[in-house]
């Protein structure tokens, strides 16, 4: 029954009701008159009082007008299917038993632009398994699901969800198809990041390892009594065994990092003395490496962060400066202020320095797990390749972000983002 004849029955009920109401108002104060329980004026007053508010509310139906109002416009707007699907927060399309599009929402012509309402299907999407699903379910009433992956740019991958609907009852096949898209990708690449992640930390760790039974063997073989042997060996294995314990302990710190990423620090921390006490520890392997570092920090710098953590950023990003620029030049960092991206203040740290620079291609992975520009010299300089992997999940932390630039033979500049006390509380 459409809306229109649901109306129409409502107001033939409204009416019917006024006047049973009206007929036995009278009969009522009628009979109160007779009997003498109410004057003839009072009676006569009572029951035109009751009329008045009966044919009133049966002329103002201006409210009933405005309940039924939202459903007559959606009714007059198109086929209630397409309202439906269109409302839906997955890209939906439905099909007739032909194959044919009934209706689409917004978000299936993003995700196929050929998509034409009255055409059938197969012209846009040109998938032989999807087609064959559709196929499926027409033929044998179930629901069938299909996987597949869109190759571009940027790898997408989706699940289609193929139900066939009888829309009555008395039909022995379907004659509706909905079709339902999940998108995949963000759980395909987690589960691509969780098996390079175990794959390159399984490499990391068997590559020591492997160098510790090698020497132990060979300390229990051949060199057992050769003195000079084993001061050497020891010491290879002394260094093998701190790598280790390095990427244990950078692996368990990201770990830590990661279960709290979504408790944003609240401790006020100047930046400053931070920097200098990590320039002061780090002032030996300045010493070593022939390398001046110069700290240009004018006044107090405060936000909203884990002092430890923010030593750690700041240890990785000058330690690494000290390693691979150039021996003999210098290291540059500069603390202040700047405006971000959304207009609100920031403290900026940048760390510069002068060796032989990163290639653009690089600068893009570089805050990856394991990434390394130059795996052997990393390794030779004792790097876990998860320094800036842990930089990039700390500023997460702290609601900040890393900038990088370079150019091969400019050196490097890393540059720390934070928002301030005033804007972190806001």
């Amino acid at each position: 029954m459409s809306v229109s004849d649901n109306r129409a029955m409502f107001e033939a009920r409204r009416s019917r009701g006024v006047r049973t109401v009206v007929a036995s108002t009278a009969v009522i104060f009628a009979g109160l008159a007779v009997i003498g329980a109410l004057a003839v004026v009072y009676a006569i007053a009572g029951f035109t009082v009751v009329a008045v508010v009966a044919i009133f509310a049966l002329r103002d139906n201006g409210d009933i007008q405005r309940l039924i109002q939202p459903v007559t416009v959606a009714q007059r707007s198109g086929d209630p299917l397409r309202a439906v699907v269109a409302g839906l927060p997955d890209p939906v399309i439905a099909l007739d038993s032909e194959g044919r599009v009934l209706a689409l929402n917004e978000h299936a012509r993003a995700l196929a632009p050929a998509l034409r309402q009255g055409e059938p299907v197969s012209l846009a999407l040109r998938m032989p398994e999807l087609i064959e699903a559709i196929g499926r379910a027409l033929a044998q009433g179930e629901e069938q699901r299909v996987q597949f992956s869109e190759r571009g740019t940027l790898d997408r991958w989706f699940q289609t969800i193929i139900m066939p609907v009888r829309r009555d009852p008395a039909l022995s096949k379907p004659d509706l198809v909905l079709m339902t898209f999940h998108d995949l990708t963000p759980l395909r690449r987690v589960e691509e990041m969780r098996a390079d992640f175990v794959a390159n930390a399984s490499h990391e760790l068997r590559t020591p390892l492997a160098a510790l039974s090698g020497f132990i063997e060979t300390l229990q073989g051949s060199a057992r009594d050769d003195a000079k042997a084993r001061e050497r060996f020891l010491a290879i294995m002394r260094e093998q065994a701190r790598r280790m314990a390095r990427l244990i302990d950078d692996l368990l710190s990201l770990s830590r990092i990661e279960l709290n990423a979504h408790r944003r620090p609240d401790t006020p921390v100047d930046l400053v003395p931070i920097v200098r006490q990590v320039v002061d520890s780090l002032e030996t392997l300045a010493r070593d490496r022939g390398v001046a570092v110069n700290v240009e920090a004018a006044n107090a710098l405060t936000v909203l962060g884990d002092h430890d953590e923010l030593v750690r950023i700041f240890e990785n990003l000058v330690e690494n400066a000290l390693k691979y620029g150039a021996p003999g030049k210098r290291v540059d960092i500069k603390l202040g202020t700047g405006i971000s991206a959304e207009n609100e203040p920031e403290a900026q740290v940048s760390v510069r320095d002068y060796g032989p620079g990163i290639a653009p291609e690089h600068l893009p992975r570089l805050t990856e797990r394991f990434y390394r520009v130059d795996v052997k010299e990393s390794r030779a300089q004792g790097g876990t390749g998860l320094g800036l992997a842990l930089i990039k999940h700390i500023l997460n932390r702290h609601r900040g972000r890393l900038t990088i630039e370079s150019a091969p033979g400019a050196g490097a500049s890393f540059t720390i983002h934070l928002p301030t006390v005033a804007t972190a509380l806001n």
